[in-house]
């Protein structure tokens, strides 16, 4: 350490944030985080920078690696034993708590009173992982947050992509970097995606959501939500009188008070529900959007801060929690290769148990100027009671899981398309026979309304027993591998958010005359190989 600054009364002007500076009238520029992660690297040995990958508009993307003693690589943090934590502000450069508050924290822990939080962790952070975006700034771009601050960047990328859809097709040049220079490369066990919210009038500083695993292992879920957000909530609400509570939205339309809320959706094209099939942890974090600036920072903080405390303590478990869960989905694939199933396509289902009191804003009922009854939010919050939480996933469609997978030389772009996402591809080097499945498809629909530049795919067909012989040089993915979920997921023909989703193979079925003909699909399913 070069100078501690947690025994001085007062900061540097240059570690002050833009918003603290600007009576939270203004968020900072890219410009600025970066003169303050350089400001920080003058005063601290601890801090290793480097870059996720550059954007369109060719700003260099950091990210910033904290560590006692100081890291370099990837291997030096294996090394330690030690568990990484990544933090990732400003997916969406309108949402600007995350990206304000890292700053903060690294601050925090390198010069301030949370130095102890390096003890056990190694903690990486993405304060401004949308450069393009953020500095489009313009008035009125977030309605709900009322111009706190005033001024704030656009959502989508400069390709025009939301990086949070952008998980399984990785188009954007961030997902690329953040899926090879991240994910992959630094190996986090604990993903935490700072947003805020849009709409709903909850009554809640910060809501939550885990890696939903439902094609995944059940393990890094539970522990999540069953230990990991109980002890937040009450620390958050002791050390920073913030109450915070799980993610949904409700509507009034369907009458007052709510008797369910409803989560977002399953799928991993959202970077925190990749996660879970990667065998790791992952946490939304939305900001309560109609709260001041200064209000959104705080809670933000809190629960990030939190969080950190609460992986100080229980790293070396969640190290071995998602490394039984990566060891018992590779058991799986080779003891039910054949046999079992696992969902591919999953519809929304209520939990369990309700949440005993929601927290939200009163609405009242009036007649509306058609005279009909309406409902219109007071100031007050209350508690409702029993309020069901549809945020479980169970499998409308599932089909059998394989050994492995088989794909001609031809699908090339598939392979390094799944190689990116970091899944083992292996190339043959003498030709197999194969016993499986191949998928009959016998349409493909594409939707009519464009989403994230794609019309997405649903292909319908079934599978027939086959036997297929493979040559020199095509592609082979053994399922016994710790990506063996997120590979299941990406190659299922008829999975709601794999490759053919996303318009992967559209060419392909075209050519071989999909709309009049049966086509068999070209990733092979195998159980036994020879």
């Amino acid at each position: 350490m070069l100078q501690n600054w947690a025994q001085q009364n007062t900061w540097p002007n240059e570690l002050i944030t833009i918003p603290v500076k600007t009576n939270y009238q203004k968020t900072s520029t890219y410009a600025e985080v970066m003169a303050y992660i350089e400001a920080l690297q003058k005063r601290s040995d601890l801090l290793h920078l480097e870059y996720m990958a550059t954007s369109k508009e060719g700003n260099k993307i950091p990210l910033v690696v904290l560590a006692n003693p100081k890291v370099t690589t990837p291997k030096a943090a294996a090394d330690s034993g030690k568990p990484v934590v990544y933090i990732q502000g400003n997916i969406h450069a309108g949402e600007v708590e995350g990206k304000e508050i890292v700053q903060q924290l690294m601050r925090d822990i390198l010069l301030g009173d949370k130095q102890h939080l390096l003890d056990n962790q190694i903690v990486v952070f993405a304060p401004i992982y949308n450069t393009d975006s953020n500095d489009k700034m313009k008035q009125g771009r977030r309605p709900s947050q009322e111009d706190s601050p005033v001024e704030v960047g656009i959502r989508a990328n400069s390709q025009g992509l939301d990086l949070n859809r952008d998980g399984i097709k990785m188009e954007a040049f961030e997902t690329i970097g953040l899926m090879q220079n991240v994910l992959n490369k630094w190996n986090p066990e604990l993903l935490v995606d700072l947003h805020t919210t849009n709409g709903t009038w909850h009554g809640y500083g910060i809501t939550y959501a885990p890696s939903y695993h439902y094609a995944g292992e059940k393990a890094p879920y539970d522990f999540t939500w069953d230990v990991l957000f109980p002890e937040v909530t009450k620390n958050i609400a002791r050390n920073y009188k913030v109450a915070i509570g799980p993610y949904g939205y409700y509507s009034t339309k369907q009458g007052w008070p709510p008797t369910q809320i409803y989560t977002y959706n399953h799928h991993p094209r959202y970077l925190v529900n990749q996660m879970g099939l990667r065998n790791k942890m992952g946490i939304l974090s939305e900001s309560f959007a109609h709260d001041r600036f200064y209000e959104r920072m705080n809670g933000t903080y809190g629960f990030v801060a939190e969080i950190l405390e609460f992986t100080h303590k229980n790293g070396k478990k969640i190290m071995e929690i998602n490394e039984k869960a990566a060891e018992d989905a590779m058991t799986n694939v080779i003891e039910n290769a054949g046999k079992a199933t696992k969902g591919v396509r999953f519809k929304m289902v209520a939990l369990d148990k309700k949440i005993a009191n929601y927290r939200t804003y009163d609405y009242i009922p009036y007649i509306n100027s058609k005279g009909k009854k309406s409902h219109i939010r007071s100031g007050k919050i209350i508690d409702v009671k029993n309020v069901s939480n549809l945020s479980k996933f169970e499998a409308s469609l599932s089909t059998t899981l394989p050994r492995g997978y088989l794909l001609p030389k031809s699908m090339k772009p598939i392979a390094d398309h799944l190689m990116k996402l970091g899944i083992q591809v292996s190339t043959l080097q003498e030709s197999k026979t194969a016993t499986g499945a191949v998928f009959m498809a016998t349409s493909l629909t594409r939707a009519k309304r464009r989403f994230e530049g794609h019309h997405m795919t649903t292909l319908q067909g079934a599978y027939t027993p086959a036997t297929r012989t493979f040559s020199k040089g095509d592609y082979w993915i053994d399922m016994a591998q710790p990506l063996t979920n997120l590979a299941f997921y990406a190659l299922e023909p008829q999975s709601d958010d794999g490759l053919t989703t996303w318009n992967f193979f559209d060419n392909y079925l075209h050519e071989q005359g999909i709309e009049k003909q049966t086509v068999a699909y070209p990733v092979f399913k195998y159980y036994t190989i020879k």
